[in-house]
C-alpha cells in the first residue's frame, strides 16, 4: 500500500492515511525520524515493523518487503513527503509487488507537483512532469523541451536553481512564462510568477526549501522574429560557448522555425 504523506502541514492528509499508518504490519520508510514525526503529528500509534526504505537500500530491501505481502502482511510505503514513486522511492517496489501477483492500492494524498500546477496560473489541462533537473547537461536538456506545448513542471534543489532557470532562459527564451513554487503548504510557502529571465535574477540573490518549478510550454505556431533578431540570438548563443552548428539548432528549435531560416539570418548579418 502506498501512502501520500503530507508535504507540510499534517493536517493536510485525512482519516486513511492514520488509520494505515496504526493498522500496518510493516511501515517502509525514507526516514525513520520523519515517520515518527509525522505519526507524532498525527496522534498516531502504530505497531507494526518499522524499515528504511531509500535509495541506498531500495534494492536490498525489495525481497524482504515482498516475502511480507506474500505472507499476507500490509506493507504501507510512506515517503518524507507526497506521493511514493513521484521521483521518490516506490517504482521499484510496486513492480516488485505487481509482478509477484500481488494486489497494489493506494492512500491518494498530496503532490508537489499537482499542487504547483494548480496554484500557477498557468494552463493545467496538459502537463507533463520532468522529475529532477539534471545536474549536467541543463542546457541540452531544456533544448529537447523547447517546443514542448504542455506546461512542464520540474523539481529543483535550491542552490542549483538559480543556474537552472538562467539555463532555461537560455533555451527556452527569457520571456517564456514560468513559477517557482518553494515550501508549497508550509509556513514560508512562496509562490513567485513572471518569466524565466526576472526568475533567474531573483533566484540569484539566494533561494532556500523545497522548490518545485513550473513553466509555459511552448507557444503555438513559429515566433515571428526579423533576421536580425535571429542573428543576434545565434551570436548570443555561441557566446555562450556553443558551436555555431549547435547554436543554429537551439534558436530553430527555441523559435520554431526552419534551420535553414536562421541559417540564412546568420548569413544575411555577416559584414561585405
Amino acid at each position: 500500500m502506498l501512502g501520500g504523506a503530507p508535504l507540510g502541514r499534517p493536517g493536510d492528509v485525512g482519516p486513511r492515511l492514520r488509520e494505515a499508518m496504526a493498522t500496518a504490519d510493516v511501515l517502509a520508510c525514507e526516514d525513520t525520524r520523519r515517520l515518527h514525526r509525522l505519526a507524532q503529528d498525527l496522534e498516531v500509534t502504530f505497531t507494526g515493523r518499522v524499515v528504511t526504505f531509500h535509495e541506498t537500500v531500495e534494492v536490498s530491501r525489495l525481497p524482504g518487503l515482498v516475502a511480507a505481502m506474500e505472507a499476507g502482511q500490509t506493507v504501507l510505503l510512506v515517503t518524507d513527503a507526497g506521493m511514493p514513486s513521484v521521483s521518490d522511492p516506490g517504482y521499484t517496489l510496486v513492480r516488485a509487488a505487481v509482478e509477484a501477483g500481488i494486489e497494489v492500492t493506494s492512500v491518494p494524498g498530496p503532490s508537489a507537483v499537482t499542487t504547483a500546477l494548480a496554484v500557477s496560473g498557468l494552463p493545467c489541462d496538459r502537463f507533463c512532469f520532468e522529475g529532477f533537473l539534471p545536474r549536467r547537461g541543463r542546457r541540452t536538456w531544456f533544448a529537447a523541451l523547447a517546443a514542448e506545448p504542455r506546461t512542464m513542471v520540474f523539481f529543483e534543489s535550491p542552490h542549483r536553481l538559480a543556474d537552472a532557470l538562467a539555463d532555461a532562459a537560455a533555451e527556452l527564451g527569457e520571456d517564456r512564462p514560468a513559477v517557482v513554487c518553494r515550501e508549497l503548504t508550509k509556513t514560508h510557502e512562496e509562490v513567485v510568477r513572471g518569466t524565466l529571465g526576472s526568475l533567474a535574477t531573483w533566484a540569484a540573490e539566494g533561494v532556500r526549501g523545497e522548490i518545485t518549478l513550473v513553466v509555459a510550454g511552448a507557444p503555438a505556431g513559429p515566433v515571428e522574429m526579423t533576421a536580425a533578431d535571429l542573428a543576434a540570438e545565434v551570436a548570443r548563443e555561441e557566446a555562450a560557448g556553443e558551436t555555431r552548428k549547435d547554436a543554429i539548432r537551439a534558436v530553430a528549435t527555441r523559435t520554431g522555425l526552419p534551420k535553414r531560416t536562421v541559417f540564412d539570418a546568420v548569413v544575411a548579418a555577416k559584414p561585405g
